[in-house]
């Protein structure tokens, strides 16, 4: 043995026979844990012994006889290579009259004069000794009539065998297998292999056949010209009778094999090692099957358990080995011996009785990068015993994760299926068992995906120019992108014209061969992208060229050597027009059956004016011509002259049969009808046969015409037939057809499903079981099994609706099935049904069951009202979906300055019965943002945020009054020494100046105008939007805007303006709009922040004057 291994070596090069070292082997493997045993490895020497001495006669046969010369190789081990040779050694010619027998056997259907010969050699070749052993020359002599006439018949007596009878043709007599029948046994997973040769003058055909069934698709060759039949990796189902049958033009002969197909032991359930801590249970379980069925049998460390030391834990139970409260000395190895006649199975399951803490496997700290919006797999591979639980945490102080976003998989590992950027950081995985517990940190980062903003597009260059493509990409900072170029998907050609920069490919003075598409690919450490871009390479303008066209028709069709199956046509070629001829094609029209329809035929290369074609019975033939170059096909030459060919029996028989039952009492049995040329000859009908398969009955057939459908009935319900259909005409039958299985009708299925159970996986999803129906109380093909759930109620509202009844089906055998898209906290009932071709079959009891709380949806709206200086008012509307009992709303609230930046964050508890709020001792004229949300036992739902602004205080209102101006300064005194403030005062005026000349200037013009239009020329058209997009309070309308208007200026009856009421009513309607607007300080808040990007400034909204709003109105 080698040291430290447990590998036997034999070596026998520097002496020693190998015969000594023949026998039965087997390697046991022990320590103090048990002993394992290797499967008996068998050691036998390679023999290649020579051929014994035999006196060889010449072989003297007449033409036309069968002969076989035997080889009869010398039994070695392993089996010899068998091949026929000459003295030149060469291999001696095979075909379907001359072929070797799978014993070695060179066998001769019929012997001709060219096979006489004194040198056919059998040679054996012995691979595993490299030997090629030679047996003797075989003699033969083939003996003609005329050459017996002249010579043999004169000096032989036994005119009986040499007579001067002419050769004589013969039916066919099997050579090998002798008899009419024969048995064969063979086992499953090996090579099948089945032979027949056949003597008889013509050669026969040798054709197989399995009764009762077809072939193996996939698995069938043909070898040695069809002689042999092979069929691998065999199976039971592969037992029957197979037919070979051999035929010629007198006749056939055939012969049954009888084939079973036997099996060594081979599994079903090997037994599995297993890891049990002190106290646990297990099992172990071996099973096996075979042909005939295996016996089992149990080893403890390679002794037979009958004798093996007892251990009171251990129980065994046939095929199964049952451990109860097992001890740390329970540990043991065990073998299971499944065997039959053919063979056995041998496998070693170890039983480890250990108690060991949890130990995490992976490293730790390790990190992990993925693409954002990829899955994240965080490995967290572990042992222990008993089996350690897994929980997983993300952050330092982070609660375990939970929920539909991940996914935890039985061996430890975390997924995340859609890692988002906020899903970075460190995750902690905690492994613990009733021994201890040990965790494990990873590291997750997220890396922005690899694009290609700007792609290669296509383009098209004039030969000898210049070209560019663009591949402009963006990617993670972390990561190092390589940039690679392809061209029609292979690297580019090694040419100085091709530039790869940086982010785009340049070729050189362009040819015809640089055409093609040309792929950008962008490579990182995680993630590819690829962009593909098309360039065609045109000629420049060309000067004029030869005109190019479809060639003229082909002429003069003639038809000569006019025989049943064929015909020869020629023809002469028309003018190419400057493209040569590529090709013919020859179409025919059948004048008896479709006239006026042509059909293609053949076609034939461009320098072949000539072509023989083959025919079929009872067609009236017309042939034409087609020419073919690159331009195109030509018109069709004029039709040759009508040919007639003689009736025959078909040579076809239909395609596509199948049988399939309409009602559960009848076989519907359909067919291709055949074609009219098909038919060979008049009065085409159809033999439709059927039998009942797996019953020992008769065919029962009718004769059948003009139709493609026969049904049979009174048949029971969803049985087996076989069906076969054949052609026939007044001349005769079809060749046998094939059979093929069809089945009765349907019916729906009888029984319900049984066993049905519910497992509710979380509030959305929940999986069904149930128990699969007996297969004949299916009663058609199963198409699989319907599940039929609704809801019943919402456990929340109690309130019932009307019932909408979900279907999923589940195709196949399958024995469960998930139900995704539930709604949480509600009542649902659901019932399963078999389906099968015919429909469904009844339905399962109603199984109730009801899905746990989730989280509520956001609030239905939440509006802020009453602003005033230090208080807002919050109402709010319950969830649409609450998925649950809310337990209470939860509101958090912070300022935001003028740079944007949010203030201290203050969160309040609201009970769930409430649906309003009045926040006080709020600071004036300050937004705040709000965040609202809704809670289950479950945990908080997804908010809804508004923002609200309070009004600022009353010294800061302004009045139609100088006393306004005095309150502003007093406020604010410093922002009046303010550049900016200065320039924008400046601005204001000149704005005002404006508005006075250019009033003044359409008093002038037009004289007297309607309030209305006054009203329209100045309306501010941001005042509404400013109040809808910024969620300042204070309702604006049409009506409430122009109510100052309508009180400080009145229109005469003759709806004309005097100069003093136009002054007052455009001071008014400044001070109206100011005052209006002024009572929460929307409007000049909103101005005033618009300018500066702030949406909260009220204390500077409230130093504008009066005239800026105005001004606002008529800009």
């Amino acid at each position: 043995m080698k040291p430290n291994s447990g590998t036997l070596v034999i070596n026998i090069m520097n002496g020693g026979k190998a015969e000594a070292y023949e026998g039965v082997y087997q390697c046991t493997a022990r320590n103090e844990r048990g002993a394992a045993i290797s499967n008996n490895i068998v050691i036998r020497p390679s023999r290649s012994p020579l051929w014994t001495k035999e006196k060889l006669e010449p072989n003297h046969v007449r033409e036309g006889d069968s002969l076989v010369l035997h080889c009869r190789p010398p039994v070695g081990l392993p089996p010899p290579i068998i091949f026929w040779m000459d003295n030149a050694f060469q291999r001696l010619p095979q075909s379907e009259r001359v072929s070797q027998g799978l014993n070695g056997d060179l066998y001769f259907s019929n012997v001709q004069p060219e096979d006489s010969r004194e040198d056919y050699i059998c040679y054996a070749r012995f691979n595993h000794t490299q030997t090629i052993q030679q047996k003797q020359p075989i003699s033969v002599k083939v003996f003609s009539m005329d050459s017996l006439n002249d010579t043999i018949a004169a000096n032989l007596s036994d005119t009986d065998i040499y007579g001067a009878k002419p050769v004589t043709e013969r039916q066919p007599v099997l050579l090998t297998p002798t008899g009419s029948t024969s048995t064969k046994v063979e086992l499953r997973g090996n090579v099948l292999l089945l032979e027949c040769i056949a003597a008889g003058l013509p050669t026969p055909v040798i054709r197989w056949i399995k009764e009762g069934g077809e072939l193996p698709a996939n698995r069938t060759f043909f070898e040695n010209f069809k002689k042999t039949l092979k069929i691998i990796d065999v199976s039971e189902a592969d037992s029957g009778n197979y037919k070979c049958i051999a035929r010629n033009t007198l006749g056939s002969a055939h012969h049954v094999i009888s084939v079973t197909v036997k099996a060594a032991p081979y599994w079903i359930t090997a037994p599995r090692n297993l890891v049990l801590s002190p106290g646990e249970d297990g099992t172990l379980i071996c099973r096996a099957n075979g042909n005939p069925k295996p016996s089992i049998s149990w080893l403890a460390n390679g002794v037979p358990i009958a004798i093996a030391p007892e251990d009171p834990s251990r129980k065994v139970d046939g095929d199964t080995i049952i451990f109860s409260h097992v001890q740390e000395r329970s540990s043991a190895v065990y073998q299971c011996n499944a065997s039959n006649e053919y063979g056995y199975l041998l496998s070693n399951a170890f039983v480890n009785v250990l108690a060991e803490p949890p130990r995490i496997l992976t490293p730790a700290n390790k990190l992990y990068q993925v693409i954002a919006d990829s899955p994240a797999l965080l490995d967290c591979a572990y042992f222990g015993s008993p089996k350690p639980e897994i929980e997983w945490f993300k952050g330092v102080k982070g609660s375990i994760l939970r929920g539909n976003e991940y996914v935890f998989h039985d061996n430890g590992t975390l997924e995340i299926p859609v890692a988002q950027k906020n899903s970075a950081g460190t995750y902690t995985c905690v492994a613990r068992n009733e021994l201890g517990k040990i965790q494990n940190e990873v590291q997750l980062e997220i890396k922005d995906p690899t694009m290609i903003i700007k792609q290669p597009e296509y383009k098209v260059i004039q030969r000898y120019g210049q070209v560019s493509f663009e591949c402009i990409i963006k990617h993670d900072s972390t990561l190092l992108p390589t940039v690679t170029w392809l061209k029609d998907n292979d690297e580019l050609p090694d040419d100085d014209r091709f530039l790869v920069g940086k982010d785009n490919l340049t070729i050189m003075n362009v040819t015809d061969k640089d055409d093609g598409t040309y792929t950008c690919i962008v490579n990182t450490t995680l993630d590819s992208v690829s962009a593909s871009a098309v360039l065609t390479v045109v000629a420049a303008p060309p000067t004029p060229a030869i005109i190019y066209a479809r060639p003229n028709p082909p002429f003069d069709l003639e038809l000569t050597g006019q025989l049943e199956r064929s015909i020869d046509l020629s023809w002469i070629p028309g003018d190419e027009n400057n493209s040569p001829i590529t090709n013919f094609v020859i179409e025919y029209e059948d004048a008896l059956h479709e006239p006026g329809v042509w059909h293609y035929q053949t076609e034939v290369p461009g320098t072949q004016t000539t072509v023989q074609l083959k025919l079929s019975p009872y067609v009236n033939y017309s042939f034409r011509v087609i020419a073919v170059n690159k331009i195109g096909r030509s018109q069709p030459s004029e039709p040759s002259e009508q040919y007639l060919t003689k009736s025959a029996s078909p040579d076809e028989n239909p395609a596509n049969v199948q049988g399939i039952g309409s009602e559960p009492d009848n076989l519907v049995i359909t067919w291709e009808p055949l074609k009219g040329f098909q038919s060979n000859g008049p009065g085409l009908q159809y033999k439709v046969s059927w039998r009942q398969k797996d019953v020992d009955d008769e065919w029962t057939s009718v004769i059948v015409a003009n139709v493609s459908k026969y049904i049979v009935s009174g048949t029971p319900t969803f049985v087996p037939y076989e069906i076969k259909v054949q052609a026939l005409n007044d001349l005769g039958y079809a060749p046998e057809p094939s059979e093929v299985i069809g089945h009765s009708g349907e019916d729906l299925p009888m029984v319900a499903p049984g066993n049905v159970q519910v497992h509710v996986i979380n509030s959305t999803l929940a999986k069904v079981h149930w128990d699969p129906v007996p297969l004949k109380t299916v009663r058609g093909h199963l198409q699989g099994y319907k599940v039929y759930y609704w809801k019943v109620q919402s456990l929340s509202r109690r309130s019932r609706r009307h019932v909408e009844k979900k279907i999923l089906t589940f195709r196949g055998n399958k024995t469960f099935g998930m139900l995704p898209g539930l709604e949480p906290y509600s009542s649902y009932k659901l019932n399963v049904r078999v389906v099968n071709g015919k429909g469904e079959g009844p339905a399962s009891p109603d199984k109730v069951f009801k899905t746990p709380e989730g989280v509520p949806s956001s609030p239905s709206f939440l509006k802020i009202t009453n602003p005033t200086l230090d208080s807002l008012t919050l109402e709010w509307g319950s969830p649409t979906h609450p998925n649950g009992v809310l337990t209470s709303y939860t509101l958090k609230f912070q300022p935001i300055n003028n740079t944007h930046e949010l203030g201290p964050l203050v969160e309040i508890r609201i009970p769930a019965n409430e649906s309003s709020l009045i926040l006080k001792n709020l600071n004036y004229s300050t937004r705040y943002k709000f965040y609202f949300n809704a809670q289950t036992s479950v945990g908080s739902g997804s908010q809804i945020t508004e923002e609200a602004v309070t009004i600022m205080d009353e010294a800061g209102i302004l009045r139609p009054a100088v006393g306004a101006g005095k309150a502003m300064a007093s406020r604010q005194v410093d922002i009046a020494t303010q550049g900016w403030f200065i320039g924008l005062m400046c601005a204001v005026a000149l704005l005002i100046l404006i508005l006075l000349i250019v009033c003044f200037i359409r008093r002038n013009k037009g004289g007297k105008y309607p309030v209305k239009e006054k009203e329209d020329a100045h309306a501010d058209p941001e005042i509404q939007p400013m109040k809808e997009d910024d969620g300042t309070f204070g309702e604006y309308s049409d009506a409430e805007d122009h109510k100052p208007l309508k009180k400080g200026s009145r229109t005469p009856s003759d709806r004309t303006v005097k100069k003093e009421d136009s002054d007052d009513s455009l001071v008014d309607y400044g001070e109206g709009v100011n005052g209006q607007f002024n009572e929460d300080g929307s409007f000049i808040g909103q101005y005033s922040g618009k300018k500066e990007k702030e949406p909260a400034e009220g204390n500077e909204s409230s130093e504008a004057p009066s005239p800026v709003n105005a001004m606002n109105s008529f800009v």
